[in-house]
């Protein structure tokens, strides 16, 4: 019969949040530094992460951004290819696809996305975290720093990292405007004078005050109170998935070691030491089983690797492993549920690739011009203003002429004869649809229009057409 976890009291400790003391006032938490092999290749991974995150807005495929998430035209661009409003099904389906990959992910490995590759903790720990380090110190002296007077040297130090953090703010919020409205917009943003791009320099302020909030003050808090993958974890999760767990079946009852003293009692390898809760960023011991604020991210085992090490016992009393590997000691990954998580996973992907492999390279839209309805000639016609929106989603430019269907029905173009469409690119336009008044027998009227490139149809689009009815 497997043991169970004796310091596991869920009465307890899942009764309020970790950084909240019993008066309901903030724990601040100062984390011990930390080393270690897992922490080494955090590191390693970070800048690779951080590098692709910084570049990604310059890079640039036949001279549009690679990636571009302009929410204001709604226009994305995803690995270099454009998604404009027409194509909301295939966002749709994207967003469903990372839906999926998520849940199965989390199925599978736990939350590891958190600890290993979000932004909000590559920032926070590898960035903002170390140089907190180099300023102030390790833990207990940021504690002593804070809880001290106002003197010379607090007051330096305080300024110089305020100082930094708000250079690396601005970094993170132009960063993240040119991922909205691209590098050049930015450009011109931080060139010209703030009244020219009054809308863009607000956007820059406000991000960049939002970063210097969060990694200056909130912290932690973003992962246990405004992110809600933390609490996915209960729906998601079951005792197979693998998390940063501890082997309480090896570690109880815990207990410190003492020299020439025999204990009275068998022990378990954990000797109480509290490094595991000293170097968590979230201020929670993982000995009490899986918490919605743990993110995975390997601080407590580099340090419990470290103290088993010096008291000559094996490492991985905290280790990646699921609940049924600690108990029953073996590790079922590919479960029913995590392959009909697949089968749906799969299915997606291929229909998203069947639906970008069959979208209209030319698209359009048709609207009658707002607040008219018809307009009477001299020459006996009546006519009907309206806009159209085309869309070239392919690399090449592209000329699009306008047809109607419907006998007795002549189109007009206002300006030119016909539409020039830049690659990857949206034009505005306006005609008019003609019809002689004594021919109108309905006050409104189907039309059909065909959509022309190099002559031939690639789309018919039904608008409807507006006119007194003839007098006999």
């Amino acid at each position: 019969m497997a043991k169970k976890n004796p310091h596991l009291n869920p009465e307890t400790f899942r009764d309020s949040l970790g950084t909240v003391r019993d008066d309901g006032k903030r724990f601040w938490v100062y984390p011990k530094k930390v080393s270690g092999i897992f922490y080494k290749y955090r590191t390693y991974l970070s800048w690779v992460l951080l590098a692709i995150l910084f570049v990604g807005p310059f890079i640039k495929v036949d001279g549009r951004p690679w990636l571009l998430f302009n929410i204001f035209e709604r226009k994305f661009i995803i690995f270099g290819a454009v998604f404009w409003p027409q194509d909301t099904h295939l966002l749709i389906f994207l967003l469903l696809i990372l839906f999926v990959f998520i849940i199965l992910f989390t199925v599978i490995f736990g939350r590891i996305w958190c600890g290993w590759a979000c932004p909000q903790t590559l920032f926070m720990e590898m960035v903002f975290r170390k140089i907190e380090y180099v300023i102030e110190g390790d833990a207990n002296k940021q504690r002593a720093l804070n809880e001290g007077p106002w003197t010379t040297e607090k007051i330096t130090k305080k300024g110089i990292k305020l100082v930094v953090f708000g250079i690396i703010s601005l970094m993170i919020g132009h960063l993240v405007m040119a991922y909205l409205i691209g590098v050049d917009q930015v450009k011109q943003i931080v060139t010209q004078p703030p009244s020219e791009h009054l809308a863009g320099f607000i956007g820059l302020v406000a991000f960049s005050g939002i970063f210097m909030f969060v990694f200056s003050w909130f912290r932690e808090q973003a992962c246990i109170v405004v992110c809600p993958y933390g609490r996915l974890q209960g729906v998601l999760l079951d005792n197979n998935s693998i998390n940063v767990m501890y082997d309480y079946v090896r570690g109880e009852p815990r207990g410190p070691i003492r020299k020439n003293q025999v204990a009275e009692a068998p022990k378990g390898d954990c000797v109480d030491c509290n490094l595991c809760v000293q170097v968590c960023p979230t201020g929670i011991d993982i000995r009490n089983g899986i918490q919605m604020e743990c993110v995975n991210c390997t601080a407590c085992i580099d340090a419990c690797d470290d103290v088993m090490e010096k008291v000559e016992r094996p490492k991985g009393l905290i280790r990646y492993a699921s609940e049924n590997s600690i108990q029953e000691g073996f590790q079922e990954l590919f479960t029913g549920r995590v392959k009909a998580y697949s089968i749906v996973l799969v299915l997606l992907i291929a229909g998203f690739i069947s639906l970008i492999a069959t979208r209209d390279e030319l698209s359009a839209t048709i609207t009658r011009f707002p607040g008219m309805t018809y307009q009477m000639r001299d020459n006996g016609t009546v006519s009907n203003l309206y806009q159209i929106t085309l869309i070239n989603k392919t690399f090449k430019p592209q000329t699009v002429d306008l047809k109607s269907l419907v006998p007795g029905f002549e189109v007009e173009m206002v300006g030119d004869q016909h539409w020039v469409l830049e690659p990857q690119s949206k034009v505005e336009g306006r005609f008019f649809l003609v019809k002689n008044q004594n021919e109108v027998l309905t006050p409104q009227q189907k039309v059909n229009l065909s959509l022309l490139h190099n002559g031939e149809e690639i789309d018919e689009i039904n608008t409807s057409f507006m006119a007194p009815v003839a007098t006999k």
